[in-house]
């Protein structure tokens, strides 16, 4: 096997070969990947949205050609739950999962045996800046969950990602490596909604990062996917007026 797609909802990407490690990522349904190792039951595969690494069990995925796994894709699911059926099969596939082969007339995937029956953006479309606040602020109250992805479960980084990918822009997967990417924004001053913001811990590295909604407020996950107050220093949660999160720099990705 050279190649696969994510079959399941949602795959989780282990640090290593072992379901007792950590889990550093996930894989949405039509997600495409490249194998660059094999064993009996674990597969280690790059994905090939954002080149991440892991190790992923390999009865969550299914075999395709090369083609098909480095083709366009322009389709992407966007509610926060979507059903795809099979002959004799019902999947519940979460916003973010790539739409592989999308045919906007039958409906039908990749293989002509999938079928998606949610709600969907096509990607090559201009971006709406109210449909990003208003798929940002779907997540509110999503759970965090290290590595996760989904509204069952999400980190700073995966949300930031997901929302994004929606709009049709295409972000790396760490908050770090997310702000290398993109135009600086000088400060709050300059922000406009969609713009995103990076938080730093004491070493001045970026652990955090959120999605500014105006200049007072950023949506981010932490805890649970939330709307905060946001000033020059960072983040004050707007429940007990505590600071948070350190502020390290703003970036613009359209």
């Amino acid at each position: 096997m050279h190649h696969a797609i994510c079959s399941v909802a949602a795959a989780p990407v282990r640090k290593e070969p072992s379901h007792r490690t950590e889990m550093v990522n996930q894989l949405l349904f039509g997600e495409t990947m490249e194998v660059l190792e094999a064993t009996e039951e674990w597969l280690k595969i790059k994905s090939l949205y954002d080149d991440y690494e892991g190790w992923i069990t390999n009865h969550l995925v299914s075999e395709i050609d090369q083609s098909v796994a480095t083709a366009d894709i322009n389709y992407v699911a966007t509610g926060l739950v979507n059903q795809v059926t099979l002959p004799d099969q019902l999947i519940n596939v979460p916003m973010g999962s790539a739409l592989v082969g999308f045919n906007e007339g039958t409906r039908l995937l990749w293989d002509e045996q999938h079928k998606y029956h949610g709600t969907y953006r096509n990607m090559q479309q201009p971006l709406d800046l109210d449909l990003l606040w208003r798929t940002a602020q779907a997540w509110t109250n999503a759970p965090y969950l290290w590595g996760g992805k989904t509204f069952m479960g999400v980190d700073c980084s995966g949300f930031v990602q997901t929302v994004f990918k929606v709009m049709g822009i295409r972000l790396k997967r760490d908050a770090y490596q997310q702000a290398e990417q993109g135009m600086a924004v000088e400060d709050l001053t300059g922000v406009k909604t969609g713009d995103v913001v990076f938080f730093q811990n004491e070493n001045g590295r970026v652990v955090h990062v959120g999605i500014i909604l105006n200049a007072n407020e950023v949506i981010h996950a932490s805890g649970k996917v939330r709307i905060d107050k946001i000033d020059e220093r960072g983040i004050i949660n707007s429940q007990n007026g505590k600071r948070t999160h350190a502020f390290h720099s703003i970036k613009r990705y359209f």
